[in-house]
């Protein structure tokens, strides 16, 4: 029985192996069929990137304050000019008022219609029409706008575009020629997302900015760079300071902030280098301590009221500096101090340097001009000025900058020249002029130091080192006390068409 019952077990045993074998492949093969023969993927590949820095905050925040500015002007029509705009109307009187050339000319130039009205006349008056666009943003919640003067410049209407899509009109309430800043006004109990002005002088090359604008009337468009240079002079005017970007900036950007990635505005984009018309990568913008001073002006009184200081200025040059005895080519040297100006009264005269305002530097004639352009008039300033070797502090109460310049007085006419003198240091020949003061300069050697730097035959040297000179002897002993003071250039003032400016003359030591 043992052994019948172990051999019956065993074979239990086998045949349950068996089945579950069976079973097993039954369900690997019932798998094998309903999946198919498709392979296994591989996911996707996935980098995991390096942070960035990304703007979408900025973007997101300061968007609803940047606006799009459209300006209307009433524009004289063609049709408007009547006969005689394109085609004359001469000729014309002696035909019958149905003549079929009267007509012809009359509807191909649109002076008027078949029943012999003038267009003008069926239109009424001229309805103001498109002139600019350009951008703008919000500076408070009640609705002031910046933007650039040359958008707003021509216009008599003025809307403001939200970037929803929202049309408000506007009204001017000033503008600022010299530096390019316009403000307007909405009025609206809105109250409006708005942004402020960084302090710039934190601003530094390298750092990014973001332009928002409205290019090629596009609407809210989205740029951004890095700050690429301060300083820069391209000659738009007096005051010229530009902050440049290569933020992607084009036509419709002009009056559109610049942002710092806090969401301050550091900048205005008011102008583009582009040789062809587009975008390459070179913008300026208008820093934002100008901006702050020059809206807070117009928002208060509808202009800037600037110090005025009255005095004809230019660079100082390293010659420049080199016959004066100054360290440095910095400052701005007084070509002229104006009649009856606060720099006159004050004392200032012809020659002297400027190097400090109220203790600090001035770098360049620009630089003053900015300097004391920032200052409101009745202040008084004190100044360093660089005279006769060694500085000295004059206290100058700034007059207003006057509205228009101030033209100069014709120089008499003078009879010729009765004799004539040689400087042949300096490669000029000279005759006394006919009022005493000065020294007409009646030839230039061509290959002269005098000639590479501009003096012209008729020119007037008055003084030279600050001395006023009469004659060449006055002249001769000027350079040699130079000379004497171990500088290789003397400083000769020279006035030209009642202008004056400097010129430094290297001393020919042979």
């Amino acid at each position: 029985m043992t052994s019948i019952s172990k051999i019956v077990s065993l074979r239990s045993r086998r045949l349950a192996a068996a089945a579950a074998s069976l079973a097993i492949a039954g369900a690997v093969g019932f798998t094998a069929v309903t999946a198919g023969t498709a392979p296994v993927l591989a996911e996707a590949v996935r980098v995991e990137a390096p942070q960035v820095p990304s703007f979408a905050d900025v973007v997101s925040n300061v968007t609803p304050a940047v606006v799009s500015v459209r300006v209307k002007a009433k524009v004289d029509q063609t049709a408007d000019r009547g006969p005689g705009f394109g085609f004359p109307d001469e000729g014309f009187g002696n035909l019958p008022p149905d003549h079929p050339m009267r007509r012809f000319f009359r509807e191909f130039r649109g002076f008027g219609d078949r029943d012999g009205r003038p267009r003008a006349e069926r239109r009424g008056p001229a309805k103001p029409r498109p002139v600019a666009q350009g951008s703008g943003f919000f500076i408070s919640e009640d609705g002031y706008v910046v933007t650039n003067n040359h958008v707003v410049d021509s216009g008599a209407e003025f809307t403001i575009v939200t970037n929803d899509g929202k049309e408000m009109d506007a009204r001017l309430i000033g503008k600022d020629e010299r530096t390019d800043l316009a403000v307007l006004k909405v009025d609206s109990d809105t109250k409006f997302t708005y942004v402020e002005f960084a302090d710039d002088a934190k601003v530094r090359v390298g750092d990014w900015v973001v332009a928002v604008g409205n290019p090629f009337g596009l609407g809210g468009t989205v740029t951004a760079g890095i700050i690429s240079a301060r300083g820069r002079d391209i000659g738009a005017g007096p005051y010229d300071d530009f902050i440049q970007i290569d933020a992607a900036v084009n036509r419709g950007n002009s009056g559109g902030p610049a942002f710092d990635l806090g969401g301050q505005v550091v900048g205005i984009n008011t102008a583009i280098f582009s040789p062809s018309g587009g975008n390459v990568g070179i913008a300026f913008a208008i820093p934002a301590s100008t901006a702050r001073q020059v809206v807070e002006g117009l928002i208060k009184d509808g202009s800037v009221a600037r110090g005025w200081l009255g005095v004809e200025i230019q660079p100082v040059t390293k010659e420049i500096a080199e016959s004066l005895g100054l360290k440095s080519d910095k400052g701005a040297i007084v070509a002229n101090a104006q009649d009856e100006s606060p720099a006159k009264r004050a004392g200032v005269v012809s020659g002297d340097v400027i190097t400090q305002v109220d203790g600090k530097d001035v770098s360049s004639s620009r630089d003053l001009a900015r300097v004391i352009a920032g200052y409101a008039p009745g202040t008084t300033v004190d100044m360093t000025v660089w005279r006769d070797g060694k500085s000295e502090s004059v206290k100058v109460e700034l007059g207003k900058l006057p509205g228009g310049d101030t033209q100069a007085s014709a120089a008499p006419e003078s009879a010729a020249p009765s004799s004539t003198d040689t400087l042949a240091d300096l490669g000029l020949t000279v005759t006394t002029a006919d009022d005493g003061k000065g020294l007409v300069v009646t030839d230039v050697d061509p290959d002269s130091d005098a000639a590479d730097r501009g003096i012209q035959t008729g020119d007037v040297i008055t003084a030279v080192n600050s001395e006023e000179v009469t004659s060449v002897k006055d002249v001769a002993d000027a350079m040699d006390k130079a000379a004497k003071a171990g500088r290789k250039s003397v400083l000769v003032q020279v006035s030209r068409d009642s202008n004056n400016r400097f010129v430094a003359l290297p001393i020919n030591q042979g």
